[in-house]
């Protein structure tokens, strides 16, 4: 069975998950192993905290890491939300603890979030879309420090018809441009499951820049379900397999100690 190297718990503002309860629906699904990554958006500008106390967050998830360390491996990451603004205080917090896995995610664009209808207002869906996707390349020419970029098209979650008029094709320039300059630096992409829940019928990002990061020679690629709750870990890995292969994918990537490990499909 696959690992899911992105799930947040209560640490994370927008899960009130119990951790163990988390590492026991991996178990119970038959996981190989899992990977925390609870949100950190210093800056954010919704209602919601997401923040946590490092330490406090560390030592919690090492003594349930130790206590199932027969039944599942248990790895420590985190999911920062980047802003070109937070590179100092963000590349302070992932030296400060030895993490497995870091995700670089773009929740945040200038100033907005699109999980909410404010950053669309004024402006075509598409305009918003390809904002969104500009903001990547923001982030990426200030931050080094991850290991994988997470869910590429998180915007098509929100968006006012979500991806009924979305496409690779629609955006390529732009995507490719993100995919290039990842493999570029060696880093990776997710495959992110959670796409399934939101109603997409796909997964973040779509099967065509899955397929085309592996045609530009990608070869890392994380898998995750994103789940917030214990019901939705591993959520849709049925389909997780095929996807890849599809793709032209041999092997998927585990974060440890911040370096890769290739598991075979």
């Amino acid at each position: 069975m696959y690992w899911d190297t992105h799930m947040h718990c209560r640490f994370s503002g927008d899960s009130t998950a119990d951790p163990e309860a988390m590492i026991l629906a991996a178990v119970q699904k038959k996981l190989d192993g899992i990977c925390f990554t609870d949100h950190i958006d210093w800056d954010y500008p919704g209602p919601t905290p997401f923040s946590f106390d490092p330490a406090a967050y560390w030592n919690t998830l090492l003594a349930l890491r130790e206590k199932y360390r027969e039944q599942l491996f248990v790895h420590i990451g985190v999911e920062l939300g980047l802003q070109p603004h937070l590179k100092e205080p963000y590349e302070k917090l992932t030296k400060s603890l030895p993490f497995d896995q870091v995700i670089a995610s773009s929740h945040v664009v200038h100033g907005f979030d699109p999980y909410y209808p404010e950053f669309y207002e004024g402006k075509t869906e598409s305009a918003a879309y390809l904002e969104y996707f500009e903001s990547i390349l923001e982030n990426l020419a200030v931050f080094e420090d991850f290991d994988v970029y997470g869910h590429i098209d998180y915007v098509v979650r929100y968006g006012p018809s979500k991806n009924r008029n979305y496409s690779y094709q629609k955006y390529k320039d732009v995507i490719d441009e993100i995919l290039r300059t990842l493999i570029a630096r060696g880093k990776g992409i997710e495959i992110n499951m959670a796409g399934f829940k939101y109603g997409l019928s796909h997964p973040n990002p779509t099967e065509d820049i899955i397929k085309r990061s592996r045609a530009l020679g990608g070869e890392m690629i994380t898998t995750g379900a994103d789940a917030h709750q214990p019901e939705h870990v591993a959520y849709a890995y049925a389909k997780l397999g095929g996807i890849l292969k599809a793709a032209g994918f041999t092997h998927y990537t585990v974060f440890k100690n911040r370096k890769p490990v290739f598991y075979p499909l």
